[in-house]
C-alpha cells in the first residue's frame, strides 16, 4: 500500500506539470469534440494525430491520446442522447433510455448522470489500473516464448469471436493483418517479403500509415458516400442536475457498472463494447419494475455509460503490463510507444516508471476536466451536432496528408495511405471489420517473433509450444472459445448480441 501511494505521489508529480495539464486538456477537448461528432471516432482521431506526437515527449504524448480516447466515451454519450446517433460505438446502449429522457424534457439529467457515471467509473478504474498493472507485469516476466505465443493467440481469437458480422470475415480480417506486419525485410535471414521491389517497403509497412489510410481516409470516404441526418432533441436541455430520486436510483447501477466495466475492459476483443451492454442487461435483469427500461430509466444512463468509461481506462492493463494491445485504440496506443522507443511490457515499470505512473494520475486530472467541460459546454456540443459532415472532411483529409508528410518527408507514405483508404471503404463495403484487421498487423511481429523463439528454443520440436502448463490452457482457452461459436445457437446469442451493440 506504501509502495502504491509513493507511486502514485510521484505519477501526480509528473502529471501536475504544466506541459503535461495542457496536452491532458487538449487530449480530453480533442476526445470530446470527436465523441460529440458522428462518424469520426477515437481510432481515426489518433490515426490522424499520431505523426504529431513524434516531437512531444513520450509521457506528455501519450497522456494526450489516452484524453482523447477516454475523452471521447464522454462525448459519445452527448450524442447518444441529444441526437439518438452513437457518436462512439460503446455508446449505443445509451441511446436507448438517453434519449428518452431527452424527449420528455430532461435531457440535462440525462447528460449529468452520464457525465457523473463516467466520473466515478474513471477515477475508480485508475486506482484498479494502479493496483494490478504493476503485479501482473512482474508476473509477466517470468513468462517464456511459448507463453507469449499463446497468450497473442487468444487474444487474436478474442478479436475474432467478438468482432461484428461474419466469423469467417473475421477470421480473414485478422490473417489479412498478420499478412501485412510481414511486409519488409527479415530482421534474421535478411529477406525481402511482399516488397515487390519498392525501396519505400524495405522497413515494412508503418502502423500510423495503415491507421490513418484504413481508419481516417477510408471512414471519410464512407461516411461522405452514406447521407446524413442528425435529428438533434428540439426539447430544451432542462435543469443539468438530476432529481435526488434519479441519484438514488442510480448510485448502485454506477457500482455496478464500474465493477463490469473494469473487468470486461481487461480482456482482448471488444470488451469495452460489450461492458455497457452487459450493465444495461444486468439493470434491467435485478430492477423491480423492467417495464420501465427503454422509457428513460436513469439507471439505463448512468450504468452503461459507468461501464463504457471503465472499460475505456482498464483496458490499458493489458497494454502496459504484457505489451498486448485488446482492442484496435490499444494497438494505436502501441504503436505511438513504439515510434517513441519505448516497448511495452513488464519492463516499463522498471525502465520508464515516469510513464506509467504519469498516465494513470493524469487520468484521474483528465476525468475531472472532462466533467468540467461536459456540463457547461452542452450548448456548444449541440451547436457542433449541427455542423454539416461535408464541411468537416476536407479539413480532416488535410490534417491526414500533413501529418503523415511530415513524419519521413515521402510522397510515397501519402500515396500508401491513400491505398489504404481504398481497402478501408472496400472492408466496410464487404462487411469487413478494420479492427481485427489492425490488431492482427500489431500483434503480428510479436506472433512471428515468439513463434520462432519456441521453434530455436525447442530445437525445431513443435512439443515447445505446449511444453509450459500456462501455454497449455491459454490454448485451450482459445481452441474452447472459437469452437464454442461453431455451435448453432451459441452463434445465434453471439449475432444477438453484436446487433445488438
Amino acid at each position: 500500500m506504501t509502495s502504491l501511494l509513493a507511486n502514485l505521489e510521484l505519477g501526480l508529480s509528473i502529471a501536475l506539470t504544466f506541459n503535461n495539464i495542457l496536452l491532458c486538456l487538449l487530449g480530453c477537448l480533442i476526445g470530446t469534440l470527436i465523441g460529440v461528432l458522428p462518424g469520426i471516432g477515437p481510432i481515426a482521431t489518433i490515426s490522424i494525430l499520431l505523426p504529431f506526437t513524434f516531437g512531444i515527449p513520450p509521457v506528455g504524448s501519450m497522456i494526450m491520446l489516452a484524453g482523447i480516447y477516454y475523452g471521447a466515451q464522454y462525448g459519445g454519450s452527448t450524442t447518444a442522447i441529444l441526437v439518438r446517433m452513437p457518436g462512439e460505438a460503446s455508446s449505443i446502449v445509451t441511446i436507448i433510455d438517453g434519449n428518452a429522457m431527452a424527449r420528455n424534457g430532461r435531457a440535462g439529467a440525462a447528460l449529468a448522470l452520464a457525465a457523473l457515471g463516467s466520473f466515478v467509473a474513471g477515477c475508480v478504474a485508475t486506482i484498479v489500473i494502479g493496483a494490478f498493472a504493476e503485479p501482473l507485469g512482474r508476473i509477466a516476466l517470468y513468462l517464456g516464448p511459448e507463453d507469449y505465443f499463446a497468450l497473442i493467440v487468444l487474444g487474436l481469437v478474442f478479436a475474432i469471436v467478438l468482432a461484428g458480422g461474419s466469423l469467417l470475415k473475421a477470421i480473414l480480417a485478422v490473417l489479412f493483418g498478420i499478412v501485412l506486419a510481414t511486409v519488409g525485410t527479415d530482421m534474421e535471414t535478411g529477406a525481402q517479403r511482399l516488397t515487390f521491389g519498392l525501396p519505400s517497403l524495405l522497413e515494412g509497412l508503418s502502423v500510423s500509415i495503415l491507421a490513418m489510410g484504413i481508419f481516417g481516409i477510408g471512414e471519410i470516404l464512407h461516411n461522405v458516400e452514406n447521407a446524413e441526418g442528425r435529428p438533434v432533441v428540439q426539447a430544451a436541455i432542462g435543469r443539468l442536475w438530476p432529481s435526488r430520486d434519479e441519484l438514488r436510483r442510480s448510485a448502485g447501477p454506477v457500482m455496478r457498472g464500474t465493477f463490469l466495466g473494469s473487468l470486461l475492459g481487461i480482456l482482448p476483443g471488444s470488451g469495452t463494447l460489450l461492458a455497457p451492454f452487459a450493465s444495461y442487461v444486468v439493470e434491467k435483469k435485478i430492477s423491480r419494475d423492467p417495464s420501465r427500461f427503454g422509457h428513460g430509466a436513469p439507471e439505463g444512463v448512468a450504468g452503461p455509460e459507468a461501464a463504457n468509461n471503465a472499460a475505456a481506462q482498464t483496458c490499458f492493463i493489458p497494454l502496459l503490463s504484457l505489451g498486448l494491445p485488446p482492442n484496435a485504440v490499444m494497438a494505436l496506443m502501441l504503436g505511438a510507444m513504439t515510434i517513441q522507443g519505448i516497448v511495452p511490457g513488464p519492463q516499463v515499470f522498471t525502465k520508464h516508471p515516469d510513464l506509467f505512473w504519469g498516465m494513470v494520475a493524469s487520468m484521474w486530472v483528465g476525468n475531472a476536466m472532462l466533467l468540467v467541460i461536459n456540463l457547461p459546454l452542452i450548448g456548444l456540443w449541440v451547436s457542433l451536432l449541427k455542423v454539416p459532415y461535408r464541411l468537416l472532411f476536407p479539413a480532416i483529409l488535410l490534417f491526414c496528408c500533413i501529418g503523415l508528410y511530415s513524419v519521413n518527408r515521402l510522397p510515397e507514405d501519402v500515396y500508401f495511405m491513400a491505398g489504404f483508404g481504398l481497402v478501408g471503404l472496400a472492408l466496410a463495403k464487404l462487411g469487413f471489420e478494420a479492427a481485427p484487421l489492425l490488431l492482427g498487423f500489431v500483434l503480428g511481429d510479436s506472433l512471428e517473433a515468439n513463434f520462432r523463439r519456441v521453434l530455436i528454443l525447442g530445437d525445431g520440436d513443435w512439443t515447445k509450444f505446449v511444453s509450459s502448463p500456462v501455454a497449455v490452457v491459454l490454448l485451450l482457452a482459445a481452441l474452447a472459445m472459437f469452437c464454442a461459436t461453431l455451435f448453432p445457437r451459441v452463434r445465434k446469442g453471439r449475432e444477438e448480441v453484436l446487433v445488438e451493440q
